[in-house]
């Protein structure tokens, strides 16, 4: 099968200028060993059963001469034999001049405390399951980089239905379902990673023993909870409906489910532009993918033509997903808005440079003012909060976009945007 290639290649590119070797990291099934396969010219496969002994007796005794092959190298899997981390650590010292020589990658199920950091020598990168452009499902008309940049924006229209956005959710982005011709097939991948990861991966990632049960009724109640502003409690309430579990063991429960890059919850934004309450206000419970939500809540693509709600709250889901894949060149943060007084913002995207976006999410056309709405109110707090505070005002925000599942994609008076995610590239 070809190549498809990463929004996340870019990144690489620039990084491997700069640093020695590169750690990838992300959820299982994201492709990070794909990718990586395409940069290097030596690969070492820790899982590969012929060579696997040989290689490990290597790494314990010998792991130098593992980096004596041709450059940039390769080594997948690299947490069965830890001590290849330290040799490249070490050989980046020597030779700090030899930069993207190294590239390590391997199952998210398992975390290794390495005796040394590896800081300004490994670099450690996240990749996220692929965004709709990335599969071919967007059409990609519509640059963020662009309209960052202020170049001229031309209406145009999205191929995808609601039809096809509802399957995007539940098949999820991960390059295994390009595999599967039969798309009634597909959700089966989510399906297994969700399974996988409460019946074991959340007891391998550090050899603590946990109950499978507990963990899937966590990411259950994460499913039902998502893109909301779910507290702790309200998840432990879900959870001691069936098992006696103390909210030091669920924190436990979730530390792990983040590590293993399952669990990707959202900060809020908390510039306080009129109530300091803004500052207490809760994470939003997420998925690194919004199919593992619909694997854990055990439905299918039929059933969201009964239950718009639900749709609406995995439709941010996908959206959130896409936006952080399309910034991840120019290391993009996504946070979201909200005060006392029920103003929100579903989504601040935040470049590195102080840019930021302020963005709705709506599935139908009859919520596209409302949403406007939102954002031009929150762009005038922000200018009399500035009025007030002129030693250290805020930043306008540099663009205004409502994110839709309709078809066209416009700019309107006010000057906000209206982009479909069907027509959304980085």
């Amino acid at each position: 099968m070809e190549y498809r290639k990463r929004i996340i290649d870019k990144y690489l590119d620039d990084i491997t200028q700069v640093f020695n070797a590169v750690n990838i990291i992300g959820p299982k099934g994201c492709g990070k060993t794909t990718t990586a396969k395409q940069r290097v010219k030596s690969i070492i496969e820790f899982q590969d059963e012929e060579e696997r002994e040989n290689l490990l007796d290597i790494a314990n005794n010998n792991p130098s001469f593992l980096l004596k092959r041709e450059k940039p190298i390769l080594f997948d899997e690299w947490q069965d034999a830890p001590k290849v981390w330290g040799v490249i650590r070490k050989d980046s010292d020597d030779n700090p001049e030899d930069t993207g020589s190294y590239y390590l990658t391997g199952s998210s199920s398992k975390d290794i405390d390495t005796p040394h950091t590896g800081t300004l020598r490994i670099c450690t990168v996240r990749m996220n399951p692929m965004s709709l452009y990335e599969k071919g499902s967007s059409n990609g008309l519509v640059s963020l980089n662009d309209l960052f940049n202020n170049k001229e924006f031309e209406p145009c229209e999205s191929n995808m239905t609601i039809d096809d956005i509802i399957e995007e959710i539940c098949i999820g982005g991960w390059p295994k379902c390009l595999t599967v011709k039969n798309k009634d097939l597909q959700q089966m991948v989510a399906k297994v990673l969700y399974e996988q990861t409460y019946s074991k991966d959340i007891s391998c990632i550090d050899g603590k023993k946990r109950n499978p049960e507990i963990a899937k009724e966590i990411l259950r109640s994460y499913a039902r909870n998502i893109c909301t502003e779910a507290r702790i409690s309200k998840i432990l309430q879900d959870v001691s409906n069936n098992f006696q579990v103390t909210t030091p063991t669920l924190y436990d429960y979730i530390e792990a489910l983040e590590k293993l890059c399952i669990i990707e919850d959202i900060d809020a934004w908390c510039p306080a532009i009129r109530s300091k309450s803004n500052l207490m206000s809760p994470k939003k419970r997420n998925f690194v993918d919004p199919s593992i939500a619909v694997a854990a809540m055990g439905i299918s693509k039929d059933y969201f033509y009964s239950d718009y709600k639900t749709l609406g709250f995995l439709f941010e889901s996908l959206c959130i997903r896409d936006l952080k894949a399309y910034t991840a060149s120019f290391d993009g943060k996504v946070s979201y808005y909200r005060d006392r007084y029920g103003l929100e913002c579903d989504c601040v995207l935040h470049l590195n440079d102080g840019r930021y976006a302020l963005i709705e999410f709506k599935l139908g056309q009859a919520q596209i003012d409302e949403g406007a709405k939102h954002l031009n109110k929150i762009e005038q707090l922000v200018k009399k909060y500035n009025l007030k505070e002129t030693q250290c005002p805020l930043r306008l925000p540099d663009l205004k976009i409502v994110v839709t599942a309709t078809k066209y994609a416009y700019k309107r008076e006010d000057g906000v945007f209206v982009i479909p995610i069907g027509c959304i590239k980085d």
